[in-house]
């Protein structure tokens, strides 16, 4: 169950001790993953995991991988392509995020997002050089 995107203040259990025994039945598991005054979804989704060139930045990466066991999401390929080896690992994984990206954009995005530089993808193929 995905947490909601707000802060835990107390206010779902009202009562001491032993009141609302219902309440905290249905809700118990909900609640658990609430820190108090804390904030309850993975930096990967908010700002703070972002990078303001595209993408995500290194805390974000390590959020998602905390989230999702197993991945293998590295962050992106920034070396100029000129740079890069022909064949190397880093110029495969750019080839490919680049292919799989130009793809999304033609046909996942409207025109005015395709169209706008500041948009999330625009900035992401833009970092990866493609």
């Amino acid at each position: 169950m995905k947490m909601p995107n707000t802060k835990y203040t107390g206010s779902f259990i009202k009562g001491g001790p032993g009141e609302n025994q219902s309440y905290k039945k249905y809700y118990g598991k909900m609640l658990t993953g609430f820190k108090e005054g804390g904030s309850t979804t993975a930096a990967w989704t908010r700002k703070e995991g972002k990078s303001k060139s595209g993408g995500l930045n290194k805390k974000g990466v390590a959020s998602y991988r905390a989230d999702n066991p197993g991945s293998k999401l590295k962050t992106a390929v920034t070396t100029k392509p000129s740079k890069l080896k022909e064949g190397s690992t880093a110029s495969n994984r750019r080839k490919s995020f680049c292919a799989r990206m130009s793809g999304m954009k033609k046909r996942r995005t409207s025109a005015k997002t395709a169209n706008d530089p500041n948009s999330r993808i625009n900035k992401s193929l833009r970092k990866w050089n493609c």
